[in-house]
C-alpha cells in the first residue's frame, strides 16, 4: 500500500506546528502499519500525485494566514477530487482542520473546520483522551497524550466519534471517521508536535485509522 504525506511548508507552514519533525513520525507509524510512505513538502503538488496511492495524509497548516497570497492551482484541486472519486483513504492530522481552504471538497470530506474566533484550545499539556469505539470494530482504550485539545470546531455533516475530549464537563470530538462517496476518512485532531507521537496509544490509534481508511487487508 502506498501512502503520501502532504507536509506543511511554504504557505502551508506556520509558527506553531513543526511539520518537518512530525511528518517523519507519522511516516514511521505508517511504515510499521505496512505502508510504503513518501513525504511531499509541497502540499499542492502532492494533490497532483495521488494516482496509485491508497492513502493521503494531510499534516499542514492554514494557507490563508500566510503572507503568500497564492492560491491552489486547478490541477491540485482536481487531483484531490479525482482521488476522492476513486475511493482514496484520507487522514487529516491536527492543523489540517484549518488547511486546504482553497479546496472546495476539503471541508465536506473531513467533516469539521477550525473556525477562527470560535474554535480554541486550552494550553498544551498532558491529558487523557477518552476512547469510544475503534473504526475497525476492535476495543479502544483511553489515550494518554501530551497535546492540544481542539474545541468548538465547526461541524460539516455527520461523523462517528472515535475518541473525545472532556473539558470542564463538556465533551468534544478528538478523533472521528466518516465515509464520503467511495472514500473512507479519518480525522485525528491530535498531533501538535513531537510529544504527541511519544504516546504509544496515540501511535497505535493512528495506525488503526490509516489501515481502516485505506481498506488494508487484515494481517
Amino acid at each position: 500500500m502506498k501512502a503520501l504525506i502532504a507536509s506543511g511548508s511554504g504557505r502551508y507552514a506556520d509558527p506553531w506546528h513543526p511539520y518537518a519533525q512530525t511528518s517523519p513520525l507519522i511516516a514511521e507509524v505508517l511504515e510499521t502499519a505496512g505502508f510504503a510512505v513518501e513525504i511531499d513538502e509541497d502540499v499542492d503538488r502532492a494533490m497532483t500525485r495521488l494516482e496509485g496511492a491508497e492513502l493521503v495524509v494531510v499534516n499542514a497548516g492554514d494557507p490563508w494566514r500566510s503572507e503568500d497570497q497564492g492560491r491552489a492551482p486547478a490541477a491540485a484541486i482536481d487531483g484531490f477530487a479525482e482521488a476522492l472519486g476513486r475511493g482514496i483513504g484520507v487522514l487529516a492530522m491536527h492543523a489540517a482542520l484549518a488547511s486546504l481552504r482553497d479546496y472546495p471538497d476539503w471541508a465536506p470530506t473531513i467533516g469539521a473546520l477550525w473556525l477562527p474566533g470560535v474554535s480554541w484550545h486550552p494550553p498544551m499539556g498532558p491529558t487523557v483522551v477518552r476512547g469510544l469505539a475503534s473504526p475497525d470494530g476492535g476495543a479502544l482504550g483511553d489515550i494518554p497524550v501530551d497535546d492540544e485539545q481542539y474545541l468548538r470546531l465547526q461541524p460539516v455533516g455527520r461523523s462517528t466519534t472515535v475518541a473525545e475530549h472532556d473539558v470542564d464537563g463538556e465533551r468534544f470530538p478528538a478523533v472521528w471517521v466518516r465515509e464520503v462517496g467511495p472514500s473512507r476518512v479519518a480525522v485525528d485532531a491530535l498531533g501538535h508536535d513531537e510529544r504527541s507521537y511519544a504516546s504509544a496509544e496515540h501511535r497505535a490509534l493512528l495506525a488503526t485509522l490509516a489501515r481502516w481508511v485505506a481498506r488494508a487487508p487484515s494481517a
